[in-house]
């Protein structure tokens, strides 16, 4: 198979997309249900641990912490007072401590339903995957590749890689022992802040903000941001040769969910 002609990186890029999208919707919802919420509601409910669960891959680390510029990255798409006031609700509830220049950590009570939360998704996802050991570890070592791809391109400051977002995200902490299907749901949660970082770059070069980017229509002009999302976006899939490619998205394509 031709590398340039049949599946480049760019092409790859917007392919895998929403097979990463359907796979950890897949085993989030699987989390939820099978006694994230019942987990989260002992510890004070949603308005307690919501931000616990979406920045769960970096508070889960011992002194891990997001910055105030990577939580407004990560939550672009949302309305900022809004968001402020629940992180307002999550430090009340002595989940999440707050310091003077917005940046945030896990309390030793956040710490604690981390933990748990990181068990309720490996007992989950080993009955969401069950029978595809093989395809995930394969998909497991694959989204490692390409974490440490971005990471390195990050560090390098390659500004065709935006990444607050990514940075409040990643590494994904995979303490020893972390099940292989926990392993495969945080690195395609962390992966996905890549494409989100390269998406706003793509839209704020073409003059938009986020909330003029979310209502427009399809067309010609939405199609240039998505084509130019796809090559930001495309860095990490160099490393992959295009079987390796092919072979990540029928992973994806074949696990249940």
């Amino acid at each position: 198979m031709s590398d340039g002609v049949e599946l480049p990186p760019h092409r790859f890029a917007g392919l895998v997309a929403p097979a990463m999208d359907r796979v950890f919707v897949a085993g989030m919802l699987a989390g939820r249900e099978g006694g994230g919420a019942e987990l989260s509601q002992r510890y004070g409910g949603p308005a307690a641990t919501g931000f616990l669960v979406e920045f769960r891959t970096r508070l889960a680390a011992p002194g891990g912490t997001v910055t105030a510029a990577g939580f407004t990255a990560v939550t672009r798409y949302r309305d900022p007072a809004t968001c402020q006031r629940a992180l307002d609700k999550q430090v009340a509830h002595g989940m999440i401590h707050r310091r003077p220049d917005g940046a945030f950590s896990a309390t030793d009570r956040g710490g604690a339903f981390l933990a748990e939360i990181y068990q309720v998704h490996g007992e989950v996802t080993e009955e969401l995957w069950a029978g595809h050991d093989e395809r995930v570890l394969r998909l497991v070592e694959t989204l490692g590749r390409l974490l440490a791809y971005a990471l390195v391109v990050v560090e390098e400051n390659d500004d065709t890689a935006p990444s607050e977002a990514f940075r409040a995200m990643a590494p994904p902490y995979e303490p020893d022992g972390t099940p292989p299907g926990v392993l495969l749901l945080n690195r395609l949660g962390t992966l996905r802040y890549h494409r989100s970082d390269a998406h706003a770059a793509a839209w704020t070069a073409a003059g938009h903000t986020a909330a003029s980017v979310s209502t427009l229509p399809d067309g010609p002009e939405r199609l240039a941001i998505e084509q130019e999302t796809d090559r930001r976006a495309a860095g990490p899939y160099t490393v992959l040769a295009p079987d390796e490619r092919l072979a990540m998205l029928a992973d994806l394509a074949a696990l249940p969910g």
